[in-house]
């Protein structure tokens, strides 16, 4: 089969979706693979590098035209009338899209978004949103670190000791539990909060203080528990009294990262301009969910700010600032989901009775996959 690798077009988007390393395997199944010269050079991959590979060199055209084609992002407008009908698409397509969707199966594509695939044991290995999580977890930490005007760990010098900073992290799924080690190492005093109580002992795992507001109803009891492997939307009751204590956290804090994230819905408001005015001039909020509104009414996504004197981070892309490593964990996602897509000889098998391949396709034979999860 032939195997298409883009450059990804979007606007600071540096990551590619397969590495010399995931080539050479595809290859050693039987594949042709093709990828767009200069497709890997923002992740500190070289042409050379893919073609020692066994990959043939092409530009967008050729790359694009491909059987099976694989990419980062969803495809532009000007990338989607240079793919054919029939074409199988791999990606982080967005599965909450509904005019991508439908631009997908007009295309007469079938269209794979990998971010929808379940959170099951089988699906972790091409767990695209965990590996790239993990990514932004650290990734916000230093620059964090990097924006912040005083040092992480306590010092004891002849002239004094210098205190520890003090970290708070706000949603603590795998971007947060990598931020909180990430401070951790590099000396911070770290406090988490999130909707989970479950969470608690991982939290306390990395030496971490875990912020706990209980549920008082069953209401709260049950939103707590999550959704398949994703946090549910809380009460109000039980959102209120997180508030509280959120804001006596954000007021002692240096750093806040936040990384509330609810699927398919703008990200919730866990830190207000009230409690970013109670913070100490120079402190510092990342909010890793930029891209989804914020976390922080104040977060405008793509830039950093100073409100209030504190300084707030909005990257939308954090895994694109570490791109070779995020290159080299999604690819070998995507190389895991391919494996699904292929049979033993190679050929392309779409098998709607696979789980985690029915779960991310969006569209297929021109038809598109509704929020209902039913197709049209």
């Amino acid at each position: 089969m032939l195997i298409g690798i883009p450059a990804e077009t979007l606007h600071e988007e540096r990551r590619v979706a397969a590495t010399p390393e995931t080539v050479k395997k595809f290859v050693a199944r039987g594949h042709t693979v093709r990828v767009q010269r200069g497709a890997g050079m923002h992740a500190g991959l070289s042409d050379e590098q893919y073609s020692t590979a066994g990959a043939e060199l092409s530009d967008d055209t050729d790359a694009l035209a491909a059987q099976l084609v694989l990419k980062v992002r969803a495809p532009t407008r000007t990338e989607l009338t240079k793919l054919r009908s029939g074409t199988a698409l791999v990606g982080m397509l967005d599965p909450f899209d509904a005019d991508g969707i439908a631009g997908f199966a007009r295309a007469g594509l079938s269209a794979f978004a990998l971010e929808a695939a379940p959170r099951t044991s089988r699906a972790q290995s091409i767990d695209v949103l965990s590996s790239q999580a993990n990514i932004a977890g650290y990734k916000a930490v230093v620059i964090a670190a990097e924006r912040f005007q005083r040092i992480f760990p306590m010092l004891m010098t002849a002239a004094g000791t210098v205190k520890a900073a003090r970290v708070f992290v706000l949603g603590v799924g795998v971007a947060g539990l990598q931020a909180i080690a990430t401070a951790r190492r590099l000396g911070a005093v770290v406090e988490a909060s999130d909707v989970r109580p479950a969470v608690k002992e991982q939290v306390e795992s990395l030496g971490a203080k875990f912020v706990d507001v209980p549920c008082e109803t069953q209401e709260e009891q049950d939103a707590a528990q999550g959704q398949g492997g994703y946090a549910r939307m809380m009460p109000e009751s039980w959102l209120q009294r997180q508030k509280v204590e959120v804001a006596n956290r954000v007021a002692a804090a240096d750093i806040v990262i936040t990384t509330a994230l609810v699927p398919g819905r703008r990200a919730p408001v866990l830190v207000t301009e009230e409690m970013v005015k109670t913070m100490k001039p120079g402190s510092v909020v990342v909010d890793l969910a930029a891209a989804a509104g914020g976390n922080c009414p104040l977060t405008t996504p793509g830039q950093t700010i100073s409100v209030h004197g504190v300084t707030i981070v909005g990257e939308t892309n954090l895994p694109g600032l570490v791109a070779t490593d995020a290159s080299t964990l999604y690819s070998r996602n995507v190389l895991e989901f391919v494996r699904l897509l292929t049979g033993d000889d190679g050929n392309l098998r779409i098998d709607l009775e696979d789980d985690i391949i029915a779960a991310c396709l969006i569209a297929h034979n021109g038809q598109e996959k509704r929020s209902d999860a039913k197709w049209k």
